[in-house]
């Protein structure tokens, strides 16, 4: 019986793992091995395990494949730094951790005839050659750079068509005419001590009436800056002269607490030097004007010469404020509250066209500062001053002297109690009162202010409570208020009220009639620039 067992063990344990001792099948094609598929239904047997049974699947019928066909991939091409845009720092990061691209053979199998090859359509796009560091040429697609031509000016427009009504404006521009043969010579000029564009004018008008001969008779003009135009050249192209004007030089009298004006009655003595800077031709301007050549710049140099010419009437007669000339001969100035009052004007510019140089003439309307004594100014100017005139012993507390410091600072102003065309600005008011003000004299006596100009001017000061005007700020200087005047042609920085600012666009604002009538007014008027 054990050996019966035994027996039928063995046999069971042969039938029950047919493919052991022999690693299982993972492809199709040990599956399908014929030599493989006798052994195994030789040794296979029923179990309830499961079974590793072959796949009975046929081969694949065996395809003719077409002949190969080299595609050749050519490399990325380098773009030099002109054209290529300039990629961010995050770009560039990714760029560096890539290698470059190599060229590479692609093998791939040629499409059977009935099926059509979309080609990628890189011929959109015409091709350029880019020379690289080795000076060969590489073809890359890409767009086209356009091709640099020399800069052509803008043709102007036409004259327009012929349809409709035709209509004629009047325009507030003059035509000018020039002379293109006419040579205007450009003298640069240097004054020392450095003065003021007034004085400067008063240095230039002298040197022309003194020294005729010497400038070969003629009339030049002056942009009262450093720039000298004549129709005539001069004898000489460096010239020197000594310019002396009856203009008073004060000196201060100081003492421990501060100082007062004395006169000195010697004239100012100024170094003027005059070199010839270049010779200016009209003929180019003409060409430009006349559009004989495409391109031709507009010279400069010569429009701001025959601007200087044209201004030069109006600036020794006028305000000049920027490019705008006032005048009082414009219907005068009137007063528009506050201390300021508007005055007229106009503007003038010189510009080319396409008739030829035009000079465009407009009318302006600036506020001022009214030209009048610091006293009745601050009655005006100050709401809370306007009885000071009926209340003399009055004096300025806390606000009120901030108030009053504020309206008067950087005012230019001049004295009456004495004849001089010396002008002061005002820098601020004195800690003092003018009543307890006092000063040292040449003597070393102590003065005070009230009685040294009772004595040296016979001028009792009456609002000797208000504080005197500081015109120094490294040299205390003490000057009256009521002693004091606003000068003229200064422009009103402050901010205009409503009702001022009313005023002003008031006095702007004019019909077209009477807007044509102030233009012809200027050009006719002795202050014009036709003069």
């Amino acid at each position: 019986m054990e050996e019966a067992k035994d027996a039928k063990r063995a046999n069971r344990k042969e039938c029950s793992s047919p493919m052991e001792g022999r690693p299982h099948p993972t492809k199709l094609v040990e599956l399908c091995n014929p030599h493989q598929l006798t052994h195994l239904q030789d040794g296979s047997c029923h179990s309830r395990k499961y079974q590793a049974y072959p796949a009975l699947l046929p081969l694949p019928l065996p395809l003719p494949l077409p002949p190969p066909v080299l595609l050749h991939i050519p490399p990325i091409c380098t773009l030099p730094q002109s054209i290529n845009p300039k990629p961010s720092a995050h770009i560039h990061r990714a760029l560096r951790k890539e290698k470059p691209l190599e060229a590479q053979v692609a093998v791939l199998p040629l499409p059977p005839a009935d099926i059509k090859l979309i080609r990628p359509q890189t011929d959109l796009m015409p091709a350029i050659k880019i020379s690289n560091v080795d000076g060969k040429c590489v073809d890359c697609h890409l767009k086209p750079v356009a091709d640099q031509q020399a800069l052509v000016a803008t043709r102007r427009p036409d004259t327009g068509g012929v349809a409709g009504p035709v209509i004629h404006l009047l325009a507030n521009h003059f035509l000018v005419q020039f002379d293109p043969l006419q040579k205007i010579y450009h003298y640069d000029v240097n004054i020392s001590p450095r003065p003021s564009k007034e004085i400067a004018r008063m240095i230039k008008r002298k040197l022309v009436e003194d020294n005729s001969d010497i400038l070969s008779g003629a009339l030049p003009v002056f942009d009262g800056r450093k720039n000298l135009y004549s129709p005539i050249e001069f004898q000489e192209h460096k010239l020197e002269f000594f310019i002396s004007l009856p203009i008073p030089v004060t000196k201060h009298v100081r003492d421990e607490g501060g100082s007062v004006l004395l006169e000195n009655k010697k004239s100012k003595l100024f170094r003027v030097n005059i070199r010839l800077a270049s010779k200016l031709n009209g003929e180019e301007l003409s060409k430009f004007l006349k559009e004989e050549e495409d391109g031709a710049s507009l010279p400069q140099d010569y429009l701001h010469a025959l601007d200087v010419v044209l201004r030069e009437n109006a600036t020794e007669n006028c305000i000049q404020m920027e490019r705008s000339l006032y005048s009082n001969t414009m219907g005068g100035a009137k007063e528009i509250g506050g201390g300021v009052v508007g005055m007229r004007g106009f503007f003038q510019s010189l510009r080319p066209t396409k008739q030829g140089l035009s000079l465009n003439v407009d009318f302006c309307v600036t506020a001022f500062h009214e030209s009048i004594g610091i006293i009745p100014y601050l009655q005006k100017r100050c709401e809370f001053l306007r009885d000071l005139s009926h209340k003399k012993t009055r004096g300025l507390i806390g606000e009120e002297k901030k108030e009053v410091e504020k309206a008067l600072k950087n005012i230019r102003i001049f004295v009456c109690h004495r004849e001089t065309d010396q002008r002061y600005r005002v820098y601020s008011l004195t800690d003092e009162v003018t009543e307890n003000l006092k000063f040292r004299d040449r003597d070393g006596k102590y003065l005070m202010l009230v009685d040294y100009f009772k004595d040296q001017y016979n001028h009792d000061i009456q609002f000797r409570n208000l504080p005197c005007l500081q015109i120094s700020k490294s040299k205390p200087c003490y000057l009256p208020m009521e002693l004091c005047m606003v000068c003229e042609g200064q422009k009103f920085l402050g901010k205009l009220s409503d009702e001022q600012a009313s005023r002003i666009l008031k006095m702007g604002c004019q019909r077209p009639g009477e807007r044509k009538d102030m233009i012809n007014g200027v050009m006719g008027g002795r202050v014009g620039p036709a003069r």
